[in-house]
């Protein structure tokens, strides 16, 4: 394989189920050789959708859009508990289902959204000295997770058949859909796990833009290449500040008097580009004064 150590930017993989994360990278950089790779937001192997890869100096752009929202759909299964909190775990409990029809799903709904406190599912990548819960959870160990505040923007609910409901929700990072079906379940006073879920949307990104893995692995490289989202576009959420070449040059050079010329700054962070559009670097506000955060080299 030809080695493309030039690629830079955020490619969009719309994964399949049954393939983990850490699979997906491994598989996208046999693809490119040479390129390091990273993932933007885990999603478990029963998961399928909207999966953000970083590529080579996208990689050192994950602090600003790794904390972006992300938006699910799915069917929580009413009923059956099982341990993973999905359809792939061991059946823990099971309790009859009430008539859907009886259960004001619009109030459910808005009972679930707002600030929330969730405990994650013990199987989980949370980490205790170290050592992933899903481990120690797998070796049979008590798994106790404390309580985080996740946040639902909206959530929407309906009937797919007597004991199961489609969703779609919008939340925050350190969200667990998993914990979420739970959590209604419990409320509805039946239990219940993750049956089916999809990543729709990712911050900006969106599933639509997405490209399939198979396609990725058939062509020779060259069609991935063409999927990449370069980086001042996948940063586009910041305020862009043009930079000409001599000043890009300078910030690569780590030098910070380029700053100085570029009007006071706001609170907050902005990107500086080259008219070509390339990023250069990320930079914020200290004290009235712009200071670099972060440095693209290239």
């Amino acid at each position: 394989m030809k080695n493309r150590k030039g690629v830079d930017g955020i490619l969009l993989v719309d994964k399949p189920v049954d393939m983990s994360s850490a699979s997906a990278v491994a598989r996208i950089k046999r693809v490119l050789g040479g390129v390091k790779v990273g993932h933007l937001g885990t999603l478990d192997p029963l998961a399928s959708g909207l999966l953000p890869l970083c590529l080579g100096m996208g990689t050192k752009a994950a602090p600003w859009l790794n904390s972006a929202t992300k938006t699910y759909t799915g069917v929580i299964r009413l009923g059956v508990l099982t341990d993973t909190l999905d359809r792939g775990g061991k059946v823990v409990a099971t309790s009859p289902v009430p008539a859907l029809a009886d259960i004001d799903l619009d109030e459910l709904a808005d009972r679930f959204t707002g600030s929330l406190s969730q405990v994650p599912p013990a199987y989980s990548a949370i980490k205790k000295d170290g050592v992933p819960m899903y481990k120690r959870a797998r070796r049979g160990e008590e798994v106790e997770l404390q309580p985080r505040e996740v946040t639902i923007f909206e959530l929407k609910l309906t009937v797919r058949d007597a004991s199961a409901l489609e969703f779609s929700v919008h939340c925050s990072k350190g969200t667990y859909v998993r914990a979420l079906a739970r959590d209604l379940g419990e409320a509805i006073g039946c239990g219940a796990h993750m049956e089916s879920l999809v990543r729709t949307a990712f911050g900006r990104f969106r599933i639509e833009d997405a490209a399939s893995m198979e396609n990725l692995e058939d062509s020779d490289g060259s069609e991935l290449e063409a999927a990449v989202l370069p980086l001042s576009k996948a940063l586009a959420h910041l305020e862009s500040l043009e930079v000409d070449d001599r000043g890009a040059s300078g910030l690569r050079q780590g030098r910070q008097d380029v700053l100085g010329v570029l009007r006071r700054p706001q609170d907050g962070e902005s990107a500086m580009v080259t008219r070509a559009g390339r990023l250069v670097a990320v930079i914020s506000e200290q004290s009235g004064l712009w200071k670099l955060e972060r440095v693209f080299v290239g």
